[in-house]
């Protein structure tokens, strides 16, 4: 079956529009559904009604955290409205590779204006299977009583606003990959590279703090080894193209979803229909659920090749990797770079592969063209005021948009003071854009450079470690106004980090902690502690 591009995402209904957000979602969903016959239907009549008459919700979202593990995200969200539980499904990043945030992918689902339930790649499988199963209570939720004629609200003028060229997930633009350059050195355990692109054809521009979603292409070693399992030709026709570029650029080869397994019980039998029929529902027969790709569920059911085009359609689609920009427009327009690192791993005695990140560090080659976009950062960005002071904590590929940060303010202009904590295993070979760094505090561009190497030494020092060593001298800057930024991993870095922070103000602020956990708080409400964590 031919996969079906979906339609462009309708912006009909303003944001001034007195409405609140789930009343603004169902109606762009219903008149999405009105203006095109080919979309997901809208919400019956009584379902929007109980929509527009609002559900009692107070908007709130206690599970909003990345490092809070889904189980207790749905356990927080029990008793709230079906949207209000797909919101918390989400990976709680608000990341933008789905094409929205966390809430508003959640109230375009439950509108149905978005049919498309596996976006969240952060959230994986275990968000796929949570929107699929609260999908189907939307139907079963209880109707209320439509407005009559009298009380009905007024539609208003209808506007379609459809997302500019390389700015959407939906609408790529074709970038050129200009180089690669490995930044490690000697016996690093890592593998990262700087990696540059040209916008000049496309005319694309981007602000610091943006993010650079990539369309990669899957690895052909694996691709012919899948095939050569399915016992197919690497000619066979899949919808119009050959099994080769399908599996090459079109699907996902890691994990295996749930309708791989479904096929392979509906074509099985015996123990091996009940094993894919466990896997199929989130069950864990052999306690190999998680290490299960496509290539290693094919060799579990070896006995097994399904019809190639079965095959395909049982895929989920190779969504975009999203990567922080490391440049800046204002410095170099027309280029642009990331950070990356090359992910490497092995499950049993295989080897595996991040599919974006070895493509971009290896398989890519000089002057090829790729489809990308650029993802506007959600509250990631530098102050308004040049002349504020910031603080950048942003270990290993953390390091990034503060690199961007540092260019941009470099090339505007800017007075405002810098002050940069990186931190990586060990300083005479993972010391990213040392030179640069180095020149930027002799300019006095970079005012401060704080440096962490978990390595170097018996004891494991990180950047949380250093920030509590110069914590008074951190905490005169924060009272000076500076802004705080983190980069890198939510589940372990961020949290540390973030509890550093706590104590600093506790201690030299000065505050019971209580107190200094609200000081923390409200540096995150008023836009002056941000994140760009994953």
């Amino acid at each position: 079956m031919n996969q079906v591009s979906p339609p462009p995402k309708l912006d009909i209904i303003p944001a001034s529009a007195p409405f609140s957000d789930a009343q603004r979602s169902w109606l762009n969903g219903f008149f999405a559904g009105l203006l095109s016959p080919d979309a997901a239907s809208p919400l019956s009549a009584e379902q929007g009604a109980a929509v527009m008459a609002g559900d009692g919700d107070d908007g709130e979202a206690p599970w909003h955290d990345q490092t809070m593990p889904i189980a207790d995200r749905m356990k927080l969200a029990e008793g709230r409205p079906v949207r209000r539980r797909m919101m918390a499904a989400m990976a709680q990043q608000d990341c933008g590779q789905c094409g929205y945030n966390c809430n508003d992918y959640a109230e375009a689902i439950a509108s149905r204006s978005e049919a498309r339930l596996n976006l969240c790649v952060p959230g994986g499988k275990e968000t796929a299977r949570m929107l699929k199963s609260l999908y189907e209570e939307l139907d079963k939720a209880p109707a209320a009583k439509a407005p009559d004629q009298a009380n009905a609200v007024a539609a208003p003028a209808v506007t379609v606003t459809i997302a500019e060229p390389g700015r959407s997930r939906d609408n790529p633009v074709a970038a050129t990959f200009l180089s690669r350059r490995l930044l490690n050195r000697g016996a690093s355990e890592k593998e990262t590279y700087h990696v540059e692109f040209d916008l000049s054809e496309s005319r694309l521009d981007y602000v610091v703090g943006d993010s650079f979603g990539v369309f990669a292409r899957n690895d052909l070693g694996l691709v012919d080894q899948i095939i050569a399992l399915l016992g197919a030709s690497h000619t066979t026709e899949v919808n119009g193209k050959t099994l080769r570029e399908v599996l090459t650029d079109d699907v996902s080869l890691s994990p295996a979803p749930d309708s791989l397994f479904e096929l392979i019980s509906f074509i099985s039998g015996g123990a091996q229909r009940e094993k894919a029929r466990a896997l199929a529902q989130g069950e864990d027969p052999d306690g190999d659920a998680a290490t299960l790709d496509v290539m290693a569920a094919l060799q579990k059911f070896s006995g097994i090749r399904p019809h190639p085009e079965a095959f395909v359609e049982a895929l989920e689609p190779l969504q975009p990797r999203l990567y922080s920009i490391s440049s800046s427009h204002n410095a170099t327009p027309g280029k642009l770079s990331l950070t990356v690192d090359s992910v490497r791993y092995i499950v049993g005695k295989r080897k595996r592969i991040g599919v974006a990140s070895t493509f971009l560090g290896e398989r890519i080659q000089e002057g090829e063209k790729l489809k990308v976009y650029v993802q506007k950062a959600n509250n990631f960005g530098l102050p308004q005021n040049p002349a504020t002071p910031i603080i950048m904590i942003g270990p290993g590929t953390g390091i990034a948009p503060f690199r961007a940060f540092l260019l941009d303010r470099k090339a505007t202009g800017a007075p405002g003071k810098n002050w940069l904590f990186f931190g990586h295993q060990r300083s005479d070979c993972d010391f990213f854009y040392q030179d640069e760094l180095n020149a930027m505090k002799t300019s006095g561009v970079l005012t401060r450079l704080s440096l962490a190497w978990s390595r170097d030494g018996d004891k494991k020092f990180y950047v949380q470690d250093r920030m509590r060593e110069v914590g008074r001298e951190l905490w005169t800057w924060l009272a000076e106004g500076a802004h705080l930024y983190i980069c890198g991993d939510a589940k372990r870095m961020a949290k540390d980090v973030e509890r550093a922070l706590v104590d600093i103000v506790a201690q030299f602020g000065a505050r019971s902690t209580d107190e200094a956990v609200s000081f923390v708080a409200e540096l995150k409400k008023t836009g002056r502690f941000q994140a760009d964590v994953y």
